[in-house]
């Protein structure tokens, strides 16, 4: 599994929040989360930029290169 997929599900559920309910709150849907989650697809960059703004955490943090 990539790092992005990894931090991605980990900081979803540290927010005790669904896909459905992330997929809302950055404007995104459900199964763009899921895939992602999966590692079956990876995000562009405006929506990895909308994800790290959500979590307030760098890009970097979330694609995994730095901790």
């Amino acid at each position: 599994m990539s790092k992005f997929a990894e931090r991605l599900k980990e900081l979803r559920e540290e927010n005790n929040l669904s896909q459905a309910m992330l997929a809302s709150q950055v404007g995104l849907t459900h199964t763009a989360i899921g895939l992602w989650e999966q590692n079956k697809r990876i995000p562009n960059l405006e929506a990895a930029i909308r994800l790290a703004k959500f979590f307030k955490v760098s890009l970097d943090y979330l694609s995994g290169l730095e901790d």
